[in-house]
Protein backbone atom coordinates (compact mmCIF):
# COMPACT_ATOMS: atom_id res chain seq x y z
CA UNK A 1 0.00 0.00 0.00
CA UNK A 2 1.31 3.58 -0.62
CA UNK A 3 3.07 5.03 2.03
CA UNK A 4 0.39 8.26 2.25
CA UNK A 5 -2.58 6.24 2.41
CA UNK A 6 -0.68 4.23 4.86
CA UNK A 7 -0.82 7.47 7.18
CA UNK A 8 -4.41 8.13 6.60
CA UNK A 9 -6.13 4.91 7.34
CA UNK A 10 -3.26 4.91 10.79
CA UNK A 11 -5.26 8.14 11.76
CA UNK A 12 -8.78 6.80 11.09
CA UNK A 13 -8.44 4.12 12.57
CA UNK A 14 -6.44 5.54 15.78
CA UNK A 15 -9.53 7.89 16.21
CA UNK A 16 -11.82 4.66 16.16
CA UNK A 17 -9.52 2.77 18.62
CA UNK A 18 -9.58 5.91 21.24
CA UNK A 19 -12.96 7.26 20.50
CA UNK A 20 -14.80 3.69 22.10
CA UNK A 21 -12.99 4.29 25.67
CA UNK A 22 -13.64 7.94 25.38
CA UNK A 23 -17.06 7.82 24.91
CA UNK A 24 -17.68 5.52 27.65
CA UNK A 25 -15.61 8.39 30.24
CA UNK A 26 -18.01 10.90 28.19
CA UNK A 27 -20.70 8.56 29.55
CA UNK A 28 -19.71 8.47 33.00
CA UNK A 29 -18.96 12.15 33.33
CA UNK A 30 -22.33 13.11 31.87
CA UNK A 31 -24.07 10.59 34.13
CA UNK A 32 -22.60 12.51 36.91
CA UNK A 33 -19.92 9.04 37.86
CA UNK A 34 -16.81 9.05 39.76
CA UNK A 35 -13.98 10.06 37.39
CA UNK A 36 -10.12 10.28 38.28
CA UNK A 37 -10.03 14.18 37.38
CA UNK A 38 -12.54 14.80 39.79
CA UNK A 39 -9.90 15.68 42.67
CA UNK A 40 -8.78 18.24 40.19
CA UNK A 41 -11.83 19.86 38.98
CA UNK A 42 -14.52 19.54 41.55
CA UNK A 43 -12.63 22.16 43.62
CA UNK A 44 -12.44 24.67 40.42
CA UNK A 45 -16.49 24.07 39.38
CA UNK A 46 -17.55 24.43 43.36
CA UNK A 47 -15.72 27.95 43.14
CA UNK A 48 -17.60 28.82 39.97
CA UNK A 49 -21.03 27.80 41.42
CA UNK A 50 -20.51 29.46 44.49
CA UNK A 51 -19.49 32.86 42.79
CA UNK A 52 -22.36 33.09 40.17
CA UNK A 53 -24.82 31.63 42.96
CA UNK A 54 -25.55 28.80 40.49
CA UNK A 55 -27.24 25.45 41.72
CA UNK A 56 -26.41 23.35 39.57
CA UNK A 57 -28.19 20.31 41.06
CA UNK A 58 -30.92 21.95 40.19
CA UNK A 59 -33.53 20.30 38.13
CA UNK A 60 -34.61 21.82 34.41
CA UNK A 61 -36.67 20.82 31.80
CA UNK A 62 -36.39 21.06 28.28
CA UNK A 63 -37.41 25.01 28.01
CA UNK A 64 -35.46 25.93 30.80
CA UNK A 65 -31.94 24.26 29.91
CA UNK A 66 -32.79 26.28 26.30
CA UNK A 67 -33.34 29.50 27.91
CA UNK A 68 -30.53 29.42 29.48
CA UNK A 69 -28.32 28.03 26.78
CA UNK A 70 -29.41 31.45 24.89
CA UNK A 71 -28.97 33.70 27.57
CA UNK A 72 -25.54 32.73 28.17
CA UNK A 73 -24.41 32.47 24.17
CA UNK A 74 -26.17 36.53 24.07
CA UNK A 75 -24.02 37.64 27.14
CA UNK A 76 -20.70 36.25 25.28
CA UNK A 77 -21.89 37.60 22.12
CA UNK A 78 -22.02 41.11 23.46
CA UNK A 79 -18.70 40.78 25.42
CA UNK A 80 -17.46 39.70 22.26
CA UNK A 81 -18.28 42.51 20.03
CA UNK A 82 -16.99 45.50 22.77
CA UNK A 83 -13.56 43.59 22.55
CA UNK A 84 -12.87 43.49 19.00
CA UNK A 85 -14.56 46.69 17.85
CA UNK A 86 -11.80 48.26 21.20
CA UNK A 87 -8.99 45.57 20.62
CA UNK A 88 -6.95 48.31 18.88
CA UNK A 89 -6.47 50.32 21.59
CA UNK A 90 -6.41 47.56 24.49
CA UNK A 91 -3.52 45.55 25.63
CA UNK A 92 -1.89 42.45 23.96
CA UNK A 93 -1.50 44.18 21.05
CA UNK A 94 2.18 44.02 20.23
CA UNK A 95 1.32 44.64 16.25
CA UNK A 96 -0.26 47.19 16.60
CA UNK A 97 -3.47 45.79 14.75
CA UNK A 98 -6.84 48.14 14.56
CA UNK A 99 -10.04 47.14 15.98
CA UNK A 100 -12.50 45.52 13.57
CA UNK A 101 -15.48 47.33 11.47
CA UNK A 102 -18.94 46.63 13.44
CA UNK A 103 -20.13 44.50 10.96
CA UNK A 104 -16.79 42.35 10.28
CA UNK A 105 -17.49 41.91 14.24
CA UNK A 106 -20.22 40.88 14.33
CA UNK A 107 -20.22 38.44 11.66
CA UNK A 108 -16.40 37.53 13.48
CA UNK A 109 -18.06 37.32 17.22
CA UNK A 110 -20.98 35.20 15.85
CA UNK A 111 -19.48 33.02 14.03
CA UNK A 112 -17.13 31.90 16.83
CA UNK A 113 -20.25 31.79 19.26
CA UNK A 114 -21.76 29.57 16.98
CA UNK A 115 -18.89 27.54 16.20
CA UNK A 116 -18.25 28.20 13.20
CA UNK A 117 -15.44 30.16 12.80
CA UNK A 118 -16.16 31.31 9.74
CA UNK A 119 -13.30 34.24 9.01
CA UNK A 120 -13.32 37.52 6.87
CA UNK A 121 -10.16 38.41 7.98
CA UNK A 122 -6.67 37.18 8.59
CA UNK A 123 -5.33 36.28 12.13
CA UNK A 124 -1.70 37.87 11.33
CA UNK A 125 -3.04 41.48 10.95
CA UNK A 126 -6.67 41.05 11.63
CA UNK A 127 -6.91 40.37 15.63
CA UNK A 128 -4.49 41.37 18.93
CA UNK A 129 -3.65 38.78 21.17
CA UNK A 130 -6.50 39.68 23.20
CA UNK A 131 -9.26 39.30 20.49
CA UNK A 132 -7.69 35.69 19.91
CA UNK A 133 -7.77 34.67 23.91
CA UNK A 134 -11.52 35.98 23.64
CA UNK A 135 -12.04 33.96 20.41
CA UNK A 136 -9.83 30.81 22.15
CA UNK A 137 -12.23 31.24 24.88
CA UNK A 138 -15.46 31.12 22.88
CA UNK A 139 -14.34 28.07 20.83
CA UNK A 140 -14.32 26.41 24.55
CA UNK A 141 -17.66 27.28 25.47
CA UNK A 142 -19.15 26.98 22.10
CA UNK A 143 -18.09 23.08 22.10
CA UNK A 144 -19.48 22.79 25.63
CA UNK A 145 -22.46 24.25 24.60
CA UNK A 146 -23.05 21.92 22.03
CA UNK A 147 -21.96 18.82 24.30
CA UNK A 148 -24.91 20.22 27.09
CA UNK A 149 -27.88 20.07 24.32
CA UNK A 150 -26.56 16.77 23.29
CA UNK A 151 -26.36 15.50 26.55
CA UNK A 152 -30.09 16.78 27.42
CA UNK A 153 -30.90 14.42 24.59
CA UNK A 154 -29.01 11.16 26.56
CA UNK A 155 -30.71 12.29 29.59
CA UNK A 156 -34.28 12.50 28.16
CA UNK A 157 -34.18 8.80 26.46
CA UNK A 158 -32.05 7.05 29.65
CA UNK A 159 -35.68 8.07 31.64
CA UNK A 160 -38.67 6.38 31.14
CA UNK A 161 -41.05 9.04 31.91
CA UNK A 162 -39.89 12.59 32.92
CA UNK A 163 -39.44 16.50 32.56
CA UNK A 164 -36.99 16.69 34.81
CA UNK A 165 -33.59 16.61 32.14
CA UNK A 166 -30.57 17.10 34.65
CA UNK A 167 -28.73 20.63 34.73
CA UNK A 168 -27.30 23.13 31.12
CA UNK A 169 -24.95 23.95 33.61
CA UNK A 170 -23.83 21.32 35.10
CA UNK A 171 -23.30 19.63 31.50
CA UNK A 172 -21.95 22.96 30.13
CA UNK A 173 -19.09 22.92 32.49
CA UNK A 174 -18.64 19.60 32.93
CA UNK A 175 -18.14 19.36 28.90
CA UNK A 176 -15.34 22.10 29.22
CA UNK A 177 -13.16 20.69 32.19
CA UNK A 178 -13.76 16.74 31.94
CA UNK A 179 -13.47 16.54 28.38
CA UNK A 180 -12.34 19.32 26.06
CA UNK A 181 -9.43 21.04 28.40
CA UNK A 182 -7.64 18.03 29.34
CA UNK A 183 -7.77 16.83 25.51
CA UNK A 184 -6.75 20.19 24.32
CA UNK A 185 -4.10 20.07 26.88
CA UNK A 186 -1.97 16.97 25.63
CA UNK A 187 -2.05 18.22 22.21
CA UNK A 188 -0.84 21.54 23.27
CA UNK A 189 2.13 20.34 24.88
CA UNK A 190 2.65 17.95 21.25
CA UNK A 191 2.24 20.62 19.28
CA UNK A 192 4.57 23.30 21.02
CA UNK A 193 7.44 20.59 21.07
CA UNK A 194 6.56 20.19 17.22
CA UNK A 195 7.62 23.69 16.71
CA UNK A 196 4.17 25.70 17.09
CA UNK A 197 4.81 29.01 19.27
CA UNK A 198 3.81 29.95 22.15
CA UNK A 199 4.72 33.71 22.92
CA UNK A 200 3.19 37.39 23.50
CA UNK A 201 5.94 38.54 21.85
CA UNK A 202 5.14 40.23 18.28
CA UNK A 203 6.24 39.74 14.43
CA UNK A 204 9.91 38.57 14.71
CA UNK A 205 12.54 39.38 11.55
CA UNK A 206 13.95 36.29 9.38
CA UNK A 207 15.93 36.50 5.80
CA UNK A 208 14.63 34.33 3.45
CA UNK A 209 16.56 31.94 1.31
CA UNK A 210 16.28 35.30 -1.56
CA UNK A 211 17.91 37.24 0.51
CA UNK A 212 15.15 39.69 1.70
CA UNK A 213 14.34 40.16 5.36
CA UNK A 214 10.84 39.19 6.13
CA UNK A 215 8.46 40.00 9.15
CA UNK A 216 6.96 36.48 10.88
CA UNK A 217 4.10 36.64 12.75
CA UNK A 218 3.80 34.42 15.58
CA UNK A 219 1.97 34.68 19.25
CA UNK A 220 0.53 31.93 21.66
CA UNK A 221 -0.67 29.46 18.59
CA UNK A 222 0.07 26.30 20.30
CA UNK A 223 -2.81 27.42 22.91
CA UNK A 224 -5.41 28.18 20.23
CA UNK A 225 -4.59 25.46 17.75
CA UNK A 226 -5.64 22.42 20.14
CA UNK A 227 -9.01 23.47 20.64
CA UNK A 228 -9.76 24.49 17.40
CA UNK A 229 -10.05 20.94 16.32
CA UNK A 230 -11.28 19.10 19.78
CA UNK A 231 -13.99 21.67 19.85
CA UNK A 232 -14.10 21.01 15.75
CA UNK A 233 -14.09 25.09 15.57
CA UNK A 234 -11.99 25.49 12.88
CA UNK A 235 -10.98 28.65 13.07
CA UNK A 236 -6.99 29.17 12.31
CA UNK A 237 -4.74 31.35 14.89
CA UNK A 238 -3.10 32.43 11.02
CA UNK A 239 -4.56 33.12 7.71
CA UNK A 240 -3.51 30.08 6.00
CA UNK A 241 -5.40 27.91 8.99
CA UNK A 242 -3.15 24.63 8.75
CA UNK A 243 -1.48 24.88 6.30
CA UNK A 244 0.66 27.39 8.15
CA UNK A 245 4.04 25.76 9.34
CA UNK A 246 3.40 27.29 12.91
CA UNK A 247 -0.15 25.68 12.99
CA UNK A 248 1.08 22.41 11.76
CA UNK A 249 4.77 21.80 11.58
CA UNK A 250 4.79 18.42 10.16
CA UNK A 251 2.98 15.12 9.64
CA UNK A 252 3.40 14.40 13.24
CA UNK A 253 1.10 17.14 13.83
CA UNK A 254 -0.84 17.01 11.23
CA UNK A 255 -1.98 13.14 12.31
CA UNK A 256 -2.58 14.69 16.00
CA UNK A 257 -4.48 17.52 15.17
CA UNK A 258 -6.61 15.08 12.58
CA UNK A 259 -7.13 12.33 15.48
CA UNK A 260 -7.93 15.73 18.11
CA UNK A 261 -10.60 16.73 15.41
CA UNK A 262 -12.60 13.33 15.04
CA UNK A 263 -12.07 11.44 18.23
CA UNK A 264 -15.19 13.55 20.32
CA UNK A 265 -17.54 13.42 17.66
CA UNK A 266 -17.03 9.66 17.38
CA UNK A 267 -17.08 9.10 20.86
CA UNK A 268 -20.43 11.12 21.40
CA UNK A 269 -21.90 8.35 19.30
CA UNK A 270 -20.23 5.58 21.43
CA UNK A 271 -21.42 7.34 24.67
CA UNK A 272 -24.87 7.89 23.70
CA UNK A 273 -24.61 3.75 23.54
CA UNK A 274 -23.29 3.59 26.63
CA UNK A 275 -25.24 5.99 28.45
CA UNK A 276 -29.07 4.89 27.81
CA UNK A 277 -27.72 1.10 27.48
CA UNK A 278 -28.06 0.77 24.25
CA UNK A 279 -24.65 -0.02 22.97
CA UNK A 280 -25.79 -1.76 19.72
CA UNK A 281 -27.98 1.41 18.67
CA UNK A 282 -24.48 3.39 19.37
CA UNK A 283 -23.31 1.38 16.84
CA UNK A 284 -25.97 1.29 14.20
CA UNK A 285 -25.16 4.79 13.98
CA UNK A 286 -21.69 4.75 13.80
CA UNK A 287 -22.16 2.20 10.84
CA UNK A 288 -24.51 4.68 8.86
CA UNK A 289 -22.38 7.56 9.76
CA UNK A 290 -18.97 5.50 8.45
CA UNK A 291 -20.32 4.38 5.52
CA UNK A 292 -21.41 7.74 4.41
CA UNK A 293 -17.89 8.59 5.69
CA UNK A 294 -16.33 6.81 3.26
CA UNK A 295 -18.21 7.02 0.38
CA UNK A 296 -17.12 10.78 0.66
CA UNK A 297 -13.73 10.41 2.01
CA UNK A 298 -12.38 7.49 -0.40
CA UNK A 299 -13.21 9.30 -4.04
CA UNK A 300 -12.08 12.42 -2.63
CA UNK A 301 -8.52 10.66 -1.64
CA UNK A 302 -8.24 8.84 -4.65
CA UNK A 303 -9.16 11.98 -6.86
CA UNK A 304 -6.38 14.28 -5.28
CA UNK A 305 -3.85 11.52 -5.25
CA UNK A 306 -4.45 10.98 -9.05
CA UNK A 307 -3.86 14.64 -10.15
CA UNK A 308 -5.21 17.00 -12.71
CA UNK A 309 -5.35 15.52 -16.00
CA UNK A 310 -5.57 19.07 -17.55
CA UNK A 311 -2.25 19.27 -16.11
CA UNK A 312 -0.96 15.58 -17.80
CA UNK A 313 -2.19 16.30 -20.64
CA UNK A 314 0.27 19.08 -21.06
CA UNK A 315 3.35 16.89 -19.92
CA UNK A 316 4.40 17.76 -16.50
CA UNK A 317 5.12 14.98 -13.87
CA UNK A 318 2.10 14.78 -12.17
CA UNK A 319 3.24 11.85 -9.75
CA UNK A 320 2.44 13.82 -6.33
CA UNK A 321 -0.97 14.31 -6.97
CA UNK A 322 -2.80 17.48 -7.38
CA UNK A 323 -0.52 19.83 -5.45
CA UNK A 324 -1.85 23.20 -6.41
CA UNK A 325 -2.93 24.57 -3.02
CA UNK A 326 -1.05 21.91 -1.01
CA UNK A 327 1.61 21.51 1.14
CA UNK A 328 4.33 19.41 -0.60
CA UNK A 329 5.10 17.95 3.45
CA UNK A 330 1.71 16.96 4.03
CA UNK A 331 1.09 15.14 0.15
CA UNK A 332 -1.97 15.00 -1.54
CA UNK A 333 -3.54 11.63 0.35
CA UNK A 334 -3.40 13.44 3.19
CA UNK A 335 -4.88 16.96 2.41
CA UNK A 336 -7.65 15.32 0.54
CA UNK A 337 -8.37 13.01 3.96
CA UNK A 338 -8.31 16.07 6.01
CA UNK A 339 -10.59 18.18 3.32
CA UNK A 340 -13.45 15.76 4.58
CA UNK A 341 -12.85 14.86 7.43
CA UNK A 342 -13.43 18.72 8.26
CA UNK A 343 -16.22 19.06 6.36
CA UNK A 344 -17.52 15.66 7.68
CA UNK A 345 -17.22 17.01 11.33
CA UNK A 346 -17.70 20.79 11.05
CA UNK A 347 -14.89 21.74 11.86
CA UNK A 348 -13.59 23.81 9.36
CA UNK A 349 -9.61 24.39 9.64
CA UNK A 350 -8.05 23.17 6.21
CA UNK A 351 -4.77 21.88 5.52
CA UNK A 352 -5.07 22.91 2.18
CA UNK A 353 -7.26 25.20 -0.42
CA UNK A 354 -10.01 24.02 -1.08
CA UNK A 355 -10.72 26.36 -3.75
CA UNK A 356 -7.86 24.55 -5.59
CA UNK A 357 -9.40 21.09 -5.17
CA UNK A 358 -10.54 18.72 -8.19
CA UNK A 359 -13.85 19.57 -9.15
CA UNK A 360 -15.67 16.67 -7.83
CA UNK A 361 -13.53 16.70 -4.58
CA UNK A 362 -15.05 20.20 -4.10
CA UNK A 363 -18.66 18.40 -3.96
CA UNK A 364 -17.62 16.31 -2.19
CA UNK A 365 -16.84 18.83 0.41
CA UNK A 366 -20.46 20.69 -0.26
CA UNK A 367 -21.82 17.80 -0.03
CA UNK A 368 -20.30 16.40 3.45
CA UNK A 369 -21.23 19.90 4.43
CA UNK A 370 -25.26 19.65 2.85
CA UNK A 371 -26.19 16.20 4.74
CA UNK A 372 -24.71 17.38 8.19
CA UNK A 373 -24.91 14.35 10.44
CA UNK A 374 -22.09 11.86 9.34
CA UNK A 375 -20.36 12.23 12.57
CA UNK A 376 -20.81 16.16 12.32
CA UNK A 377 -19.25 18.76 14.73
CA UNK A 378 -19.15 18.00 19.30
CA UNK A 379 -22.68 17.53 20.27
CA UNK A 380 -24.61 18.36 17.47
CA UNK A 381 -23.55 15.97 15.01
CA UNK A 382 -25.36 13.04 16.68
CA UNK A 383 -28.24 16.25 16.98
CA UNK A 384 -28.53 16.51 13.28
CA UNK A 385 -28.49 12.63 13.35
CA UNK A 386 -31.26 12.24 15.28
CA UNK A 387 -33.66 14.21 13.03
CA UNK A 388 -33.05 11.42 10.64
CA UNK A 389 -33.88 8.58 12.76
CA UNK A 390 -37.26 10.48 13.96
CA UNK A 391 -37.68 10.55 9.80
CA UNK A 392 -37.07 7.30 9.52
CA UNK A 393 -39.14 5.96 12.09
CA UNK A 394 -42.31 7.62 11.21
CA UNK A 395 -41.96 6.58 7.61
CA UNK A 396 -41.07 2.88 8.63
CA UNK A 397 -44.33 3.29 11.11
CA UNK A 398 -46.61 4.31 8.40
CA UNK A 399 -45.05 0.97 5.81
CA UNK A 400 -46.43 -1.34 8.10
CA UNK A 401 -49.29 0.55 9.22
CA UNK A 402 -48.18 1.41 13.14
CA UNK A 403 -47.73 4.76 15.01
CA UNK A 404 -44.36 5.24 14.80
CA UNK A 405 -42.40 4.68 18.37
CA UNK A 406 -38.30 5.28 19.22
CA UNK A 407 -36.87 3.80 22.73
CA UNK A 408 -40.45 2.97 24.19
CA UNK A 409 -42.30 6.64 22.77
CA UNK A 410 -44.74 7.46 20.54
CA UNK A 411 -43.52 10.20 17.54
CA UNK A 412 -46.70 12.45 16.64
CA UNK A 413 -47.47 14.87 14.58
CA UNK A 414 -45.89 17.38 16.87
CA UNK A 415 -42.21 15.72 17.21
CA UNK A 416 -42.49 15.43 13.45
CA UNK A 417 -43.43 18.86 12.43
CA UNK A 418 -40.67 19.92 14.79
CA UNK A 419 -38.40 17.17 12.35
CA UNK A 420 -39.44 18.58 9.63
CA UNK A 421 -38.59 22.11 10.05
CA UNK A 422 -35.25 21.09 11.49
CA UNK A 423 -34.75 19.44 8.04
CA UNK A 424 -35.69 21.73 5.86
CA UNK A 425 -34.15 25.12 7.06
CA UNK A 426 -30.33 23.92 6.39
CA UNK A 427 -30.71 23.78 2.88
CA UNK A 428 -33.32 26.75 2.87
CA UNK A 429 -30.67 28.90 4.47
CA UNK A 430 -28.51 27.47 1.73
CA UNK A 431 -30.34 27.75 -1.35
CA UNK A 432 -31.91 31.00 -0.68
CA UNK A 433 -28.65 32.82 0.65
CA UNK A 434 -26.61 31.38 -2.41
CA UNK A 435 -29.63 32.70 -4.63
CA UNK A 436 -29.96 36.18 -3.58
CA UNK A 437 -25.84 36.25 -3.97
CA UNK A 438 -26.07 35.06 -7.55
CA UNK A 439 -28.91 36.90 -8.77
CA UNK A 440 -27.88 40.46 -7.36
CA UNK A 441 -24.33 40.47 -8.36
CA UNK A 442 -23.64 43.93 -7.42
CA UNK A 443 -23.84 42.43 -3.63
CA UNK A 444 -22.24 39.25 -3.70
CA UNK A 445 -21.17 37.72 -6.94
CA UNK A 446 -18.66 41.00 -7.65
CA UNK A 447 -16.42 39.61 -5.42
CA UNK A 448 -15.60 36.65 -7.13
CA UNK A 449 -12.21 35.71 -8.15
CA UNK A 450 -13.32 33.27 -10.54
CA UNK A 451 -15.92 33.24 -12.95
CA UNK A 452 -18.52 30.97 -14.17
CA UNK A 453 -19.38 27.43 -12.61
CA UNK A 454 -16.47 27.25 -9.95
CA UNK A 455 -17.33 31.07 -9.00
CA UNK A 456 -21.41 29.89 -8.53
CA UNK A 457 -19.22 27.11 -6.39
CA UNK A 458 -17.73 29.61 -4.02
CA UNK A 459 -21.10 31.27 -3.38
CA UNK A 460 -22.69 27.99 -2.65
CA UNK A 461 -19.78 26.74 -0.67
CA UNK A 462 -19.81 30.41 1.39
CA UNK A 463 -23.73 29.99 2.45
CA UNK A 464 -22.98 26.26 3.09
CA UNK A 465 -20.43 26.50 5.23
CA UNK A 466 -22.27 28.85 7.21
CA UNK A 467 -25.57 26.98 7.64
CA UNK A 468 -23.72 24.13 8.53
CA UNK A 469 -21.68 25.59 11.24
CA UNK A 470 -18.12 24.37 9.47
CA UNK A 471 -16.44 27.89 8.19
CA UNK A 472 -13.89 26.58 5.79
CA UNK A 473 -14.30 28.58 2.14
CA UNK A 474 -13.52 28.17 -1.22
CA UNK A 475 -11.20 31.55 -0.78
CA UNK A 476 -11.35 32.64 -4.11
CA UNK A 477 -13.95 34.47 -2.64
CA UNK A 478 -14.08 38.46 -1.33
CA UNK A 479 -16.03 37.91 1.86
CA UNK A 480 -14.94 40.86 3.81
CA UNK A 481 -18.00 43.02 2.93
CA UNK A 482 -21.37 44.72 4.11
CA UNK A 483 -23.39 41.71 2.29
CA UNK A 484 -21.26 38.92 3.11
CA UNK A 485 -20.82 39.54 6.93
CA UNK A 486 -24.75 40.23 7.69
CA UNK A 487 -25.88 38.02 5.78
CA UNK A 488 -23.39 35.01 6.65
CA UNK A 489 -23.96 36.50 10.21
CA UNK A 490 -27.79 36.17 9.76
CA UNK A 491 -27.56 32.24 8.32
CA UNK A 492 -24.77 31.63 11.10
CA UNK A 493 -27.49 32.36 14.07
CA UNK A 494 -30.37 30.35 12.50
CA UNK A 495 -28.56 27.82 11.68
CA UNK A 496 -27.12 26.92 14.58
CA UNK A 497 -29.45 27.75 16.80
CA UNK A 498 -32.86 26.43 15.47
CA UNK A 499 -30.83 22.67 14.68
CA UNK A 500 -30.59 22.43 18.17
CA UNK A 501 -33.68 23.63 19.68
CA UNK A 502 -35.32 21.37 17.74
CA UNK A 503 -33.73 18.02 18.27
CA UNK A 504 -33.81 18.84 22.33
CA UNK A 505 -37.26 19.94 21.95
CA UNK A 506 -38.57 16.67 20.67
CA UNK A 507 -36.26 14.63 23.12
CA UNK A 508 -38.04 17.01 25.87
CA UNK A 509 -41.56 15.90 24.61
CA UNK A 510 -41.03 12.24 24.60
CA UNK A 511 -39.35 11.95 27.42
CA UNK A 512 -42.81 13.61 29.13
CA UNK A 513 -45.08 10.57 27.64
CA UNK A 514 -45.64 7.42 28.67
CA UNK A 515 -42.82 4.49 28.55
CA UNK A 516 -44.20 1.91 26.09
CA UNK A 517 -42.48 -1.44 26.31
CA UNK A 518 -40.75 -3.05 23.60
CA UNK A 519 -43.39 -6.20 21.85
CA UNK A 520 -43.54 -8.19 18.90
CA UNK A 521 -44.22 -5.01 16.76
CA UNK A 522 -42.03 -3.06 18.00
CA UNK A 523 -39.73 -1.50 15.33
CA UNK A 524 -36.25 -2.39 15.98
CA UNK A 525 -33.73 0.91 15.78
CA UNK A 526 -30.69 -0.89 16.33
CA UNK A 527 -30.56 -3.03 13.46
CA UNK A 528 -28.91 -3.14 10.02
CA UNK A 529 -31.63 -2.55 8.38
CA UNK A 530 -33.51 0.15 10.08
CA UNK A 531 -29.46 2.07 9.39
CA UNK A 532 -30.26 1.00 5.62
CA UNK A 533 -33.56 2.91 6.48
CA UNK A 534 -32.10 5.95 7.91
CA UNK A 535 -29.31 5.88 4.98
CA UNK A 536 -31.91 6.25 2.16
CA UNK A 537 -33.61 9.16 4.28
CA UNK A 538 -30.28 11.01 4.64
CA UNK A 539 -29.55 10.32 1.00
CA UNK A 540 -33.02 11.41 -0.50
CA UNK A 541 -33.66 14.66 1.62
CA UNK A 542 -29.81 15.46 0.28
CA UNK A 543 -30.35 14.40 -3.37
CA UNK A 544 -33.52 16.39 -3.59
CA UNK A 545 -32.41 19.58 -1.99
CA UNK A 546 -28.94 20.50 -3.46
CA UNK A 547 -28.46 18.06 -6.25
CA UNK A 548 -29.79 20.85 -8.91
CA UNK A 549 -27.32 23.77 -7.33
CA UNK A 550 -24.46 21.06 -7.22
CA UNK A 551 -25.34 20.54 -10.93
CA UNK A 552 -25.39 23.99 -11.41
CA UNK A 553 -21.08 23.83 -9.95
CA UNK A 554 -19.20 21.37 -9.35
CA UNK A 555 -20.70 18.99 -11.80
CA UNK A 556 -21.03 21.19 -14.52
CA UNK A 557 -17.28 22.54 -14.02
CA UNK A 558 -16.42 18.80 -14.35
CA UNK A 559 -17.54 18.26 -17.70
CA UNK A 560 -16.60 21.24 -18.65
CA UNK A 561 -13.02 20.59 -18.28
Amino acid sequence: MNTELIGVVVMFIAAIVLAIPFGKYIAKVYGGERTGLDPIFNPIEKLFYRTSRIDPRLPMDWKQHMVAMLTINMVWFLLGMLILMTQGSLSLNPDRNPSMSADLAFNTVISFVVNCNLQHYSGETGLSYLGQFWLMFLQFVSAGTGMAAAAVVFRAFREKTSSSLGNFYDFFVKSCTRILLPVSFVIAVILAFDGTPMTFEGKDTIVSLEGNTVEVSRGPAAAFVPIKHVGTNGGGFFGVNSAHPFENPSYLSNMVEMIGQLIIPLAMVFAFGYFIRRKRLSWMIFGVMTVGFLMLAIPNILMEMNGNPAIEKMGIDNTLGAMEGKEVRLGAAASGFWSIVTTVISTGSVNSMHDSSMALSGMNELLAMMINCFYGGVGVGILNFFIFIILAVFVSGLMVGRTPEFLGKKVEAREMKIAMIVALIHPFMILVGAGLATAFPELGASTLNNPGFHGFSEILYEYTSASANNGSGFEGLGDNTLWWNISTGFVLILSRFLPIVGPVAIAGLLAEKRFIPEGEGTLKTDTSTFGLMVFAVIFIVAALAFFPALALGPIAEFFSM
